[in-house]
């Protein structure tokens, strides 16, 4: 059971760190933007009422690298209970944790967290009045910034300016404690890691090593969470080199480990064996959404069950992209996905071979595949793949001016048959409906009908010769 108590004498307690470092610094980021300002509002208020209030974390750390933050969170003495005695729109959005919103700003009340018997959640919560103690219950160093914004100064109380000028993201204390109390600080390190180009402090990456093991008590929702910020950051290449080098991507994603040292042909992949064109193709993605990173990042993991060795020697992958898209489908639903991601991904992943001899396809079927909806994903995908190994890219020009030809994305028509319609014309539904109306819908589309009387006339020369 949860437990929440106030600290009435933290100087006293033997864990808290000595002397803080207080530097004068102005972080115009943290003044000027609109999130800065309401939190700055906010954290005079809090004070003008006799409490301690600064903000914290992640905002700090990006203001001191020179970012301008989305948002600013703030941390107080202050108790929930005084939190929403000050401000009418307050709401508790973590009770458990002491965090409260107001308006668009996160507010957290200083505390200690202790006894973690899940590897997820902590068994005992301390509200405390002393920031300090705030600070070594955070994941990292330079997470454990809190700048003081009337003041103009940065409280450093466990050497996170330090690691920020090194380029060092290193766990605030024991590592291993700190990653046996939340094992999904393994992950956020390295998506810190990555996200700022800095490196892994020694003793961090040795304890994710050994702990490594212990993400798979994280809830799925917070896995996907954090991998997929790693795939949508400045450099998803590296956060997920970082994942496979550290043991992580193992124990999260084994399917996606099981890429590596998987060899392919080098006649169409120079570039190495499937894990290291995969990284390529990541390399290569700039802006991507979520449906285009988790594509690139599974589109080839079907080649590992499908790979073969003819008498010749020749690699193949028969029909990798059919079995990749159906374990796409489970990875994704494992992480609890939303149903749209999941099928733009699978869409894409089955479907990113077909891009092959355009110039020759049926007119019916380049006209599907222009009118398709999921087209800019594909095409993406397409473009970083061919980029990422062999370098053809003339099917991807084709396409290209096929569309500006067309003045852009081609609309689909709606059919002119229906399951209905065979309905109306005495067919009973069974297994051949599917089949009679995609077949007329081809041929609607390749112009050999243009009404829906043709349509049904063809259906009907089908029926008779079943």
């Amino acid at each position: 059971m949860l437990r929440n108590s106030i600290s009435r004498n933290p100087s006293t307690d033997p864990i808290l760190l000595g002397a803080v470092k207080r530097l004068p610094i102005q972080l115009p980021t943290l003044t000027g933007s609109a999130a800065a300002q309401h939190a700055r509002e906010i954290a005079g208020e809090i004070r003008r009422r006799g409490f301690v209030c600064y903000m914290v974390g992640g905002a700090v750390r990006d203001a001191l690298l020179g970012r301008t933050p989305e948002d600013v969170d703030l941390a107080t003495s202050a108790l929930p209970e005084d939190l929403a005695k000050i401000f009418p729109e307050w709401k508790n959005v973590g009770a458990a944790f002491g965090v409260s919103m107001v308006g668009e700003t996160e507010i957290a009340t200083f505390r200690q967290e202790r006894v973690y018997l899940d590897g997820r959640h902590p068994e005992q919560i301390r509200y405390t009045r002393d920031y300090r103690e705030d600070a070594i219950r955070r994941d990292f160093t330079v997470n454990a910034l809190y700048y003081d914004p009337f003041a103009e100064e940065l409280l450093d109380p466990c050497g996170g300016m330090a690691d920020l000028q090194r380029g060092v993201i290193r766990a605030v204390g024991n590592a291993e404690e700190r990653f046996r109390e939340d094992a999904l600080r393994m992950l956020r390190a390295v998506r810190f890691a990555a996200g700022t180009g800095f490196a892994l402090a020694q003793e961090t990456a040795a304890a994710i090593r050994t702990l490594a093991g212990n993400c798979k008590v994280l809830a799925a929702e917070r896995v996907r969470s954090e991998v997929e910020k790693i795939l949508l950051g400045n450099d998803p290449a590296r956060g997920m080199e970082q994942l496979a080098d550290l043991g992580l991507l193992e124990v999260l994603l084994p399917e996606v480990a099981a890429m590596r040292g998987v060899t392919q042909p080098p006649q169409f992949h120079p570039e190495g064996d499937v894990w290291q064109h995969t990284v390529l193709m990541l390399r290569h993605m700039r802006d991507a959404d979520a449906p285009l990173a988790w594509s690139v990042l599974l589109h080839d993991v079907g080649k590992p069950v499908t790979r073969s060795v003819e008498a010749n020697g020749r690699i193949r992958f028969f029909n990798h992209e059919t079995v990749g898209s159906t374990m796409a489908e489970e990875i994704l639903c494992r992480l609890h996905a939303s149903r749209d991601l999941i099928h733009q991904v699978v869409e894409a992943v089955r479907s990113h071979m077909s891009f092959v001899h355009l110039d020759r396809m049926r007119p019916a079927t380049l006209r599907r595949i222009l009118g398709d909806p999921l087209l800019p994903l594909k095409m993406e995908l397409v473009r970083l793949d061919c980029i990422s190994c062999h370098g053809l890219m003339d099917d991807y020009c084709f396409l290209l001016d096929e569309l500006a030809a067309r003045a852009g994305a081609v609309r689909m028509p709606d059919p002119l048959l229906r399951g209905r319609d065979l309905i109306a014309a005495g067919y009973l539904p069974g297994p051949e409906f599917s089949r009679w109306l995609a077949k007329a819908y081809e041929l609607q589309l390749s112009g050999a009908v243009t009404t829906a009387e043709e349509a049904l006339a063809a259906v009907r020369l089908w029926a008779d010769l079943k």
